[in-house]
């Protein structure tokens, strides 16, 4: 069953483990597809229509955290609510808002104890429901595409687009915010065991005042699902260079618990757990690297400052924590940061030090105290290796692409995710910040990717799933022993067999130490 593909579709042709159902003519050869295969023919409404209107992104509404064992007599509705965005709304609107979602969990909960609610579709909003932990529940509306256009008659007419929202993106966005939280809080309940109710609403004030701003709903897709990491490719040698450096640094300083290394925006080295650098990665390349560039993209705070340490060069700068060593008058301080330990939870200093494109993450437990000199020491004994590396690692990526030849644009696209390491890889993106996601697809083609991810998400087992689209592209999502591969090609006179020749040649160029089962 494929509620969301079919919603749009006009013509679908479906093989199911060999047994045929058809919904138009199309001339394929049955017989040489023998793996589970969907291919549909989709007419998207967006695609189709050249008509002047105005269209309106998905938005926020209302994000709300509260706990329906804070006010279980009626007239104490209010101690329910820990958090309420935006605060302006009139109070019994926040209480019967609030009322609404619990009882739909409530509700949903006599069908399924284990599996309560995660979403509420409606014609105008969308409401995403997710418990991080023990009767805590965290609510997010969003109002749904629309469309602002004229009737005959010339009054205003308004046309939501139900189908645009797709439950696995936002759920998972909805997560993320809880994941961000955690991150620089700690738990709901640490902060109810060391301050009560008054101390985790101000925390929850203070934390989702700010980053609900930096939520851009309109910018999300699959990539926010998925929540991956992109891993820098490095040979052995340069590889090496770099564990001995972080070995170096360690020893010299061994009050660093753990060390991250990244080039590009791209990490070669983590001694975090997994699920702990997913969520810092997060934080690093949509928020810390992308607020630091720009500033010196415009000339100001330019790392470019070459420093004569010895005979190595120095661009290495801190961007948490002290802004210039030089001024000893100037305070700081560094975030702190949560992560998984074996009796729970600890609390670490965050240190990010950059050279050039190269950037590392030191830890160190928050009940240290960071001082100047402890800054200079490190900035001595970082930034002219730091520097050295970024050059090295820079020489062998030019290295390698003067082997490979220039670069041609292809005929297809893809995005690969490996829910094992976290590995993904997308040549659609061709920039991810939290503020803009800049694609080289249409939108529709990513809606596409979204539909056969939410139909990859019902099913346990291997799946492949192949899409024609009425712009002559072909969509195909394949999933196999923990990967997943969606790819994209723009080839308008292919059938069905030619297709599926061509993604089996870029699984052998791409994926070619990686099994997908055919």
């Amino acid at each position: 069953m494929i509620c969301n593909l079919k919603s749009t579709a006009r013509f679908a042709y479906v093989i199911r483990g060999g047994r045929e159902t058809r919904h138009a003519r199309a001339d394929y050869h049955k017989e040489a597809v023998q793996r589970k295969i969907t291919l549909m023919l989709m007419i998207s409404p967006r695609m189709a229509t050249a008509i002047q209107e105005k269209q309106y992104a998905p938005t926020l509404l209302n994000f709300f955290v509260y706990n329906p064992k804070f006010g279980p007599r009626e007239g104490e509705e209010e101690k329910k609510i820990l958090f309420y965005h935006p605060n302006e709304v009139e109070k019994n609107e926040k209480i019967r808002n609030v009322g609404l979602c619990e009882a739909i969990v409530q509700f949903t909960r006599t069908f399924c104890p284990t599996k309560p609610a995660k979403s509420l579709h409606t014609q105008k909003n969308r409401q995403f429901f997710f418990e991080p932990e023990e009767n805590f529940w965290m609510v997010m509306v969003v109002r749904n595409p629309m469309t602002e256009k004229t009737n005959r008659e010339g009054k205003p007419t308004v046309e939501y687009h139900e189908e645009e929202i797709i439950d696995t993106v936002y759920g998972a966005v909805l997560q993320q915010c809880y994941n961000m939280y955690k991150l620089f809080n700690g738990t709901f309940s640490r902060a109810m065991e060391a301050g009560g109710v008054e101390l985790l609403k101000q925390k929850l004030e203070t934390f989702f005042y700010r980053y609900l701003q930096t939520l851009h709903l309109q910018s999300c897709d699959l990539l926010d699902v998925f929540g991956g990491i992109s891993f820098f490719p490095l040979d052995k040698m340069t590889y090496l260079k770099i564990q001995s450096f972080v070995n170096q640094v360690e020893e010299n300083h061994s009050l660093i618990k753990y060390t991250a290394f990244l080039y590009n925006d791209q990490l070669i080295w983590s001694g975090l757990e997994q699920d702990d650098m997913r969520i810092l990665y997060k934080y690093l390349t949509t928020s810390l690297f992308p607020r630091h560039l720009e500033p010196e993209l415009a000339g100001r705070d330019s790392p470019m400052r070459p420093e004569m340490a010895g005979n190595l060069l120095h661009y290495g700068r801190f961007l948490t924590g002290p802004p210039n060593l030089k001024d000893p008058e100037a305070k700081f301080r560094f975030p702190k940061i949560f992560v998984t330990a074996e009796d729970g939870y600890e609390e670490l200093h965050l240190i990010v030090y950059k050279a050039m494109s190269a950037a590392v993450c030191f830890m160190i437990s928050a009940s240290v105290e960071l001082t100047r000199e402890f800054c200079e020491q490190l900035d001595s004994l970082v930034g002219p290796q730091l520097t050295l590396l970024a050059s090295d690692i820079c020489e062998q990526y030019n290295v390698n692409r003067r082997i490979s030849g220039p670069e041609k644009e292809p005929q297809f696209k893809f995005i690969y995710f490996n829910h094992m390491n976290l590995a993904e890889k997308s040549t659609i993106h061709m920039r991810k910040t939290a503020s803009v996601s800049l694609t080289s697809v249409h939108p529709d083609l990513m809606k596409i990717l979204g539909d056969i991810n939410c139909d990859f998400s019902r099913v346990d087992e291997d799946e492949e799933i192949i899409v024609k689209a009425m712009t002559d592209y072909w969509v195909v999502g394949k999933k196999s022993d923990q990967r997943e591969l969606y790819v994209i090609l723009n080839q308008k006179n292919a059938n069905l067999i030619e297709v599926n020749e061509e993604v089996k040649r870029l699984c052998a160029t791409q994926f070619n130490n990686i099994f997908f089962l055919d």
